[in-house]
């Protein structure tokens, strides 16, 4: 068995401190950005964007994941789509998606390959995401400049405020 195949017929235990951030667990493929997608996405990264995240993937079995995220107030995520269904499940805090404001308790089910994004509500947001895969991708459709300045002045703003943010308590 390798390192990154776990045995599923037995009990096991998941600490978050043991957790590897998405990134360092390599789950997740990013798909190939246009040229207007990585110069905006060079600037986002200079302005700060990587201070306004932090996502650990928890649980990585054969046919299932969960991933644990919070987002910091103000933090840009843009247009996306995935290769996989997720559920999301709001532990604390708030999101904007479309029209409805979701909070603590809340969750909401992406089909794959359906574009979405939301939007973390003042105190950031923390939510657990549950996949029947372990693997996926991730494909960026936000194709306009505009967005991209915009995010970037945004993370900008936040920038500072993310250093010291607090997670989002459960009311």
């Amino acid at each position: 068995m390798s390192d990154n195949e776990t045995d599923t017929a037995k009990f096991q235990i998941f600490r978050a401190a043991d957790a590897p951030s998405l990134m360092e667990a390599e789950c997740m493929t990013v798909e190939g950005y246009t040229p207007v997608q990585r110069e905006g996405m060079d600037k986002l990264l200079a302005a700060g964007f990587l201070e306004g995240d932090e996502v650990k993937v928890l649980v990585d079995l054969p046919g299932f994941s969960l991933t644990h995220v919070w987002f910091k107030a103000g933090y840009p995520l843009p247009l996306h789509s995935h290769d996989v269904d997720c559920l999301y499940y709001i532990i604390a805090g708030t999101i904007r998606l479309g029209t409805e404001e979701l909070g603590p308790r809340d969750s909401f089910f992406i089909p794959s390959g359906v574009p979405y994004a939301y939007k973390p509500g003042p105190d950031g947001v923390e939510l657990l995401e549950f996949r029947h895969e372990g693997k996926f991708n991730f494909v960026n459709l936000a194709k306009n400049a505009t967005f991209w300045e915009k995010a970037a002045e945004q993370a900008a703003e936040h920038r500072e405020g993310w250093k010291t943010a607090k997670r989002p308590r459960l009311n």
